[in-house]
């Protein structure tokens, strides 16, 4: 703590919330560049010979895989800078990155090289978000409150997916398809760097920040570890992944993400494309659907991440209370089954897309729910300068998922040019069950809380 930082600060505050505040915009950017790709996959797959570039499915699996992967990859590293430079530089650097490829993807052209390429480097700076995030959550916040803490930011990958889309079919629309697509990636680039000023004036580590109130810095050092947030040297001697890797949380955690978070990923890239084929919906069409479907994921994220709480007051330990809204919020997705039947249109008519929508907006808002949950589960059982790290091999996991789960949504597709909607069904029936496998996993790697303490 600085000297004199005492007398400066106020005398009742609530700062940690504006720091999650911050956190919620920078997922925003986030994810709102991330999925401008999804809604230009009809234009990218339209033959040359109607103007667009002459893709197949697969080019653009092939695309989403490969950013996929060195966002992955790229995880596992951003994890461990991050634990080393701090989460205020190592947040920073990842959203210029981040921003500054997704505006050079306009200049691609039509290539499926050049395309890969840049989305890759973009996914190299997008890979430290949720790292970063997450270490700022535990500095900021007692254990009790980091579910809540992350389910609010981790509404930003909503947030930031509803503004996709309204925002780049408004673009296709008013440039026209050959302009539009460019000016989709310059302008949702080019806003992250606003966000930049914000975090560097607001931001600093609780023990150093004269905003803060001393009773909420006491509420922020509550838990018995958090004498570490005062003494700043211990948090950034992070500690080496093959000593991580002998643990069963990090297993547990790793497991969780490689099964469900390629759901998402499902979500994000295949929805435009899933509606377009079921039910004949234009890139104007899908705005309402895909914007209903983020919006109420985003009631999934909070009320997910309180969940726990109201179990902890009925006396349940952190972990017994986490686990048991995880199990809960893992037989939701199980509706989604029943998106096939729903989306039939001979047996339902015009009701068809409404039902099927409906379906998914229950499995995604489950999927938010269970994410703000996982993710805390790393604080949980970690000490604060392990978090990053593991939140690194994580969501490097969730990524390795993702690429698989792409490789498949594009094989069907293609195998089942004249039949979309039996893809979709296998898709679908992956997505129903995986959360229920990573909890069983969890659970077994893991039946009992214990922290992690000889790291």
């Amino acid at each position: 703590m600085t000297p004199g930082s005492e007398a400066r600060r106020p005398e009742h505050s609530s700062y940690r919330w504006i720091i999650c505040g911050l956190l919620l915009f920078s997922t925003t950017f986030n994810y709102l560049d991330r999925q401008v790709i999804s809604y230009l996959k009809e234009y990218y797959c339209l033959p040359v010979e109607r103007g667009g570039f002459g893709w197949s499915n697969t080019d653009f699996a092939n695309l989403t895989s490969f950013f996929t992967a060195f966002y992955a990859g790229m995880t596992v590293v951003a994890g461990w800078v991050i634990d080393r430079i701090g989460t205020k530089l190592g947040l920073a650097l990842s959203l210029i990155v981040w921003s500054a490829f997704g505006i050079l993807n306009a200049f691609a052209g039509r290539l499926v090289a050049a395309h890969i390429v840049i989305r890759s480097a973009f996914g190299i700076g997008e890979g430290g978000n949720f790292p970063a995030s997450i270490k700022t959550v535990a500095e900021w916040f007692p254990k009790r409150e980091r579910a809540l803490a992350t389910g609010i930011f981790n509404a930003g990958s909503n947030l930031g997916a509803m503004i996709a889309a309204l925002f780049v079919p408004w673009c296709l629309v008013t440039f026209g398809y050959e302009k539009g697509w460019k000016m989709a990636f310059i302008l949702t680039g080019a806003i992250g760097f606003a966000w930049l000023i914000f975090w560097y004036w607001l931001y600093d580590t609780p023990a150093r920040q004269p905003r803060l109130s001393e009773r909420e810095l006491e509420h922020i050092l509550s838990d018995a570890e958090s004498g570490t947030v005062r003494t700043e040297p211990a948090d950034r001697a992070a500690v080496p992944w093959g000593r991580l890797l002998c643990h069963r949380q990090t297993w547990a955690f790793f497991t969780g993400k490689f099964l469900t978070d390629g759901v998402w990923w499902f979500y994000l890239f295949w929805l435009p494309d899933y509606l377009h084929k079921q039910f004949g919906m234009t890139t104007e069409g899908v705005r309402l659907p895909t914007f209903a479907v983020y919006g109420i994921a985003i009631v999934g994220s909070v009320y997910g991440g309180s969940m726990p709480m109201s179990f902890i007051r009925r006396g349940m330990t952190v972990y017994q209370a986490r686990m048991r809204a995880m199990l809960i919020i893992a037989v939701f997705p199980l509706v989604i089954l029943g998106t096939q039947y729903l989306g039939d249109v001979q047996r339902f008519g015009h009701m068809a897309a409404f039902l099927a929508v409906a379906t998914i907006c229950v499995a995604a808002a489950a999927h938010q729910a269970w994410s703000a949950n996982l993710f805390t589960t790393v604080s949980d059982m970690f000490p604060k300068k392990a978090v990053g790290s593991v939140t690194g091999i994580g969501t490097m996991a969730g990524g390795l998922g993702g690429v698989a789960v792409q490789k498949l949504a594009g094989g069907l597709t293609d195998a089942f040019v004249q039949t979309p909607q039996t893809a979709y069904l296998v898709m679908f029936l992956v997505c129903s069950v995986s959360y229920l496998v990573a909890w069983c996993c969890i659970k077994a790697l893991v039946p009992q809380a214990r922290v992690i303490t000889d790291i």
